[in-house]
């Protein structure tokens, strides 16, 4: 077994011998300029605690990250909602997905499947949402759509927007246990036997190609601004990444002294967004940007969003059942199911493409069991406190950890935390939430791209020159597009006259990941293949030595020795989603030696 077991301390900021600081502790390689050596090119990685200063910084640089996903989602729902003409109600829903995602990124991150994945609201959600909303007993009276008749204070207008959001608690709240169903009971780690590279290859690939229109769409608003954007982020990440620039440092035998550290490696897309976001601002208080609604580059202007800062409060804690008490439409159930479905195959693509990006062992089964179970939780919550959407893990901010090659989960952690306070701080997230949208779609841009080739990388296991191979990959990924694209130009034509069933036909077809990811599973496990060439061999030994290694038991165990010290009991560890020490043998003595060794050196210090 190898040697190469993940230290138990914390790791600190190291000062290498030509002053560069250095997270990784000695008895791990490094190059001679500080730098990670050839074992792993993290800044910090997954088991590394960075200085609380820089879990701040990074924090926000995940939260921002995910600013535009949370903030689109009730902005999205806002007309459906009736919502339109009453900013203040938006803020506060804008509010409640911020503190709400904050608890289920805690909950994942420490229970779930402890990769450092951010939780937020879901696209797969809006589209049933819309459809159950646009439903004639929902369609919003003409006195909530004329905004000279409508009086967003009376009791008649907050019952109004109020009783549709409940019914889209109840059919997210009952669709979730669904979800916590599939995860606890092991259902989705049983599939997983049966899915290899040209399943998750298109899954993943599928995430961020059909965003495109999306992220075009906000770039385009001033191609200049999003270009500034992309050239930032791409030239710290890039071609700075090798660059230290001096900073202050406390601690130490010298006390206050300055080293240098990696800044435009840990900290590309904050950079990028606080110097294009100052940019903006100069243009619009110069009034280069163009004042006129109607205008081109309008809404790359700091002020368009004014209007959610000076409503918010400055203090409002979110809580259950906020709006009501939730109610349940069957019609809703079923398209919200159609959407969990499509949720729950994209976060186990984010799940493996996350322990790539952080140099973890891909994830055993009890860990996808634990975090589909914990995803589904967290829409319960969603639900309960009224968010009008789901959670999901954020595509965006596993982009981000390629990018800033930062895997540290205590950095997410922080992120967490910080969205906790921005839903309780009004005034403050609205703030972040006046980001001129080319900045947000420039930086979507680089992130989408950067989701793509993660989701093609998986294809190395895969024996590239086999036509059969090539037929799966190419054809799930082009009917991924293909298909969609169709049914949402005619969704007419697929009316079965079961208003249910239509909702979960079209919810399902016009998911991308969806479609090519139960292509590529179909495809690859009834077209005849060799084990070697569908790739299933390296996979494979990638599953056993994530079960095996001691890395894997400290990366995806229990936090505070639950399941080593407490509850170890022989029912418990039959648990589908309880982590147990699998493989037996060698493997699992090792791996005992290994905890003990550990847990002796944490008692010594």
């Amino acid at each position: 077994m190898n040697s190469a077991v993940t230290s138990c301390e914390s790791p600190k900021l190291l000062e290498s011998d030509d002053g560069v600081l250095d997270s990784h502790p000695d008895g791990q390689v490094r190059k001679k300029n500080g730098q990670p050596g050839t074992s792993s090119h993290l800044v910090y990685g997954i088991m590394d605690i960075p200085p609380w200063y820089l879990c701040i910084f990074l924090g926000i640089q995940h939260f921002l990250t995910a600013l535009g996903g949370l903030v689109a989602v009730p902005l999205i729902l806002a007309k459906n909602l009736c919502l339109q003409h009453d900013p203040l109600s938006q803020s506060y829903l804008i509010s409640t997905i911020l503190f709400v995602s904050g608890i289920c990124t805690l909950l994942q991150v420490f229970f779930g499947v402890r990769l450092p994945i951010l939780q937020g609201g879901t696209m797969a959600f809006i589209a049933p949402s819309l459809a159950m909303l646009s439903l004639p007993a929902w369609k919003c009276p003409e006195w909530m759509i004329n905004a000279s008749l409508v009086n967003t204070s009376s009791p008649e207008f907050t019952e109004e927007w109020q009783k549709r959001i409940r019914e889209l608690q109840g059919a997210i709240m009952v669709a979730s246990c669904v979800q916590m169903l599939v995860g606890f009971s092991g259902l989705i780690g049983f599939l997983m036997r049966f899915i290899g590279p040209l399943t998750i290859a298109p899954t993943i690939t599928l995430v961020a190609l059909p965003l495109f229109d999306s992220a075009g769409n906000d770039a385009g608003i001033h191609w200049g601004i999003a270009a500034m954007t992309i050239f930032l982020i791409v030239l710290f990440s890039q071609y700075l990444k090798n660059v230290t620039l001096p900073v202050p440092v406390y601690g130490g035998q010298k006390k206050c002294h300055t080293s240098k550290f990696h800044v435009f490696q840990v900290f590309p897309v904050l950079l990028a967004l606080c110097i294009s976001w100052l940019t903006c601002f100069g243009l619009t208080v110069t009034d280069v940007l163009p004042s006129a609604p109607t205008a081109y580059g309008h809404l790359a202007r700091t002020d368009t969003k004014g209007s959610v800062l000076s409503q918010a409060p400055w203090f409002r804690i979110p809580y259950p059942g906020q709006w009501g008490l939730p109610t349940i439409s069957l019609a809703g159930v079923f398209g919200i199911i159609a959407g969990v479905i499509s949720s729950m195959v994209e976060s186990v693509g984010d799940y493996y493409a996350c322990a790539r990006l952080v140099g973890a062992p891909a994830p055993p089964r009890h860990a996808i069991n634990r975090g589909i179970g914990i995803e589904g939780l967290g829409c319960l919550l969603a639900g309960a406190w009224g968010t009008g959407n789901g959670t999901t893990s954020y595509s965006e901010n596993v982009a981000v950890l390629g990018i800033t090659q930062v895997g540290s989960r205590m950095v997410i952690v922080a992120a967490g935390c910080m969205l906790l306070l921005m839903g309780v701080f009004g005034k403050i997230g609205a703030a972040f939430a006046t980001i001129p949208t080319p900045v947000i779609g420039g930086m979507f841009l680089v992130m989408f791209g950067v989701i793509t080739a993660v989701g093609i990388s998986n294809l190395q296991y895969v024996d590239m020159n086999s036509s059969r191979n090539l037929f799966v990959f190419g054809f799930s990924i082009y009917c991924g597009l293909a298909i969609p694209n169709w049914v949402n130009k005619n969704s007419e034509k697929l009316q079965t006259g079961i208003l249910q069933l239509d909702q979960v036909i079209q919810v399902l077809l016009t998911t991308g990941m969806f479609v090519g990811g139960l292509l590529g599973f179909l495809l690859d496990n009834t077209i005849p293949g060799s084990a070697e060439e569908r790739g299933l061999l390296a996979w494979n030994q990638i599953q056993e030595e994530s079960q095996e290694t001691s890395k894997a038991f400290e990366v995806y165990g229990l936090p505070c020795g639950i399941g080593t010290k407490f509850c170890t009991s022989s029912c418990v560890q039959c648990l589908p989603f309880w982590p147990r020490l699998e493989g037996g043998g060698k493997g699992e003595v090792e791996m005992k030696k290994s905890y003990q060794v550990s847990t002796q050196r944490k008692r010594r210090r």
